[in-house]
């Protein structure tokens, strides 16, 4: 599927035509995770009131994914699961990790082989810039779970862009050391990615850069130019929905900063940049996840769905479009599949580079599981689930009300509960959650448990 180009995007495109070609064979890998980021709060799905030429630009250079899957509608279990290759709660992290120990729901197995280990086994320099949110003390800090460099923000959200603290205490580390930089945390994630991506331009060794912005995700703190601009060029939407818009065009502009930085240098034809958000929009925040039912925490479609795309120039056909539904955890097998390596360990995710490469996805029965936990009296310590069969959708939104079944191809915004309807449906996809949550949940005493 083809789509026409925009003049603004088609002059985006040529401002950031590359200088010359890098030589090494061994393609960077460039993985951008934005945080809390509405499925259509990108302009490339035709959403009025945004701008995000650079992520546009993405989109027409390479692939679009139109059914990628969050593993969680909450940030820490994402990033457990995208830097694991594993279901999240397989790695012990079904929640939110928090800088609050009484309010935190994972614990990062320290066992778990994190995606920079096997990728510096043959051969990459591994770097993390932005937002960590797997740990807070050893032995669950970048470094020592194999990144050559950590420059960002240890901990969960920022209480203000500016000051970067939460509850008054400074994460903001460069490997070890804490630092304090001035300025807005968008711009000096952005800027570290810039002097990191030179400074390997140097060297023949092949990089992973794993860029976590910490925006979108609130306090929603735009510089005011960006926001004005935004006001005066959409004067009907909402304060609110003003400051998201101008969060996110502030944050594609320090995209766009990156990759003109890889063609400056001669890198972006051999690096592979992968795009993505760690669950659906904040709706108090007013984010756009475009048809679907809810956002950020939720199991319905609009807290998991995010938007993806990834670019590899010479291999991924330029504005592609798939619909093959994945996860994030899919990424961890088919970066490594990339670099010419494979998982040692027994992962759940798999990879779905053939899909990149132009060849036709098979139609698969691989059941796809969603689970969270959290505290507070609305969850009180327990989990919340979905299964994904087929069609098929099988979710519980609230540990104290019943599962509800859907079919999502037939009924995307998820408003016909059909359990009553569809009883053995119900059963099968109760039978694979009720397995999946024993797995989740074993014990060294507790074999696995045959539902045949």
């Amino acid at each position: 599927m083809k789509r026409s180009i925009g003049l603004f995007t088609l002059l985006i495109l040529i401002s950031l035509a590359p200088a010359h070609a890098q030589s090494s064979s061994a393609p960077n890998v460039l993985l951008i995770i934005t945080d809390d980021q509405g499925y259509h709060d990108v302009s490339y799905y035709g959403t009025k009131d945004i701008r995000t030429p650079y992520i546009d630009s993405l989109a027409m250079a390479g692939m679009r994914f139109d059914r990628f899957y969050a593993n969680c509608p909450v940030c820490s279990p994402t990033r457990a699961a995208l830097l694991t290759g594993r279901y999240q709660d397989y790695v012990g992290v079904p929640g939110v990790i928090r800088t609050n120990a009484n309010n935190s729901w994972g614990y990062l197995d320290p066992n778990a082989t994190l995606l920079p280990i096997p990728l510096k086994e043959v051969g990459y320099h591994t770097a993390i810039i932005g937002k960590w949110h797997l740990g807070l003390d050893s032995p669950n800090t970048p470094n020592e779970r194999g990144f050559d460099e950590f420059k960002g923000w240890l901990g969960d959200m920022m209480d203000d862009y500016w000051s970067h603290r939460r509850h008054g205490i400074n994460y903001m580390r460069h490997n070890q050391e804490t630092i304090d930089p001035e300025g807005h945390a968008t711009d000096l994630f952005t800027q570290w990615s810039v002097d990191y991506i030179r400074q390997q331009a140097k060297n023949s060794q092949p990089f992973f850069l794993y860029l976590a912005y910490n925006a979108p995700h609130f306090p929603v703190q735009p510089p005011e130019d960006w926001l004005s601009t935004v006001q005066e060029r959409e004067p009907d939407i909402s304060e609110t929905r003003a400051k998201l818009v101008a969060f996110i065009e502030h944050m594609d502009d320090g995209i766009g900063q990156i990759i003109r930085a890889l063609k400056e240098t001669g890198q972006y034809e051999n690096t592979l940049i992968v795009f993505t958000s760690d669950n659906g929009g904040h709706l108090p925040s007013e984010a756009n996840n475009g048809p679907f039912r809810d956002g950020k925490q939720s199991m319905y479609e609009g807290g998991l769905l995010v938007p993806t795309v990834a670019v590899w120039p010479s291999k991924i056909e330029p504005s592609s479009v798939t619909s093959q539904v994945n996860l994030s955890m899919d990424l961890y097998p088919t970066l490594l599949d990339i670099a010419g390596t494979t998982s040692q360990d027994s992962i759940e995710g798999r990879s779905f580079l053939p899909t990149l490469l132009g060849q036709e996805p098979t139609k698969e029965d691989r059941p796809l599981f969603f689970t969270r936990r959290e505290g507070g009296t609305r969850y009180g310590g327990q989990s919340i689930y979905a299964v994904r069969l087929g069609d098929w959708k099988l979710l519980q939104n609230s540990p104290w009300q019943p599962l509800e079944l859907y079919n999502v191809e037939a009924d995307p915004q998820e408003k016909q509960d059909v359990t009553n309807e569809e009883p053995e449906k119900y059963k099968e996809l109760l039978r694979l959650l009720m397995n999946h949550i024993q797995q989740g949940g074993r014990t060294p005493w507790q074999p696995p448990y045959s539902y045949n």
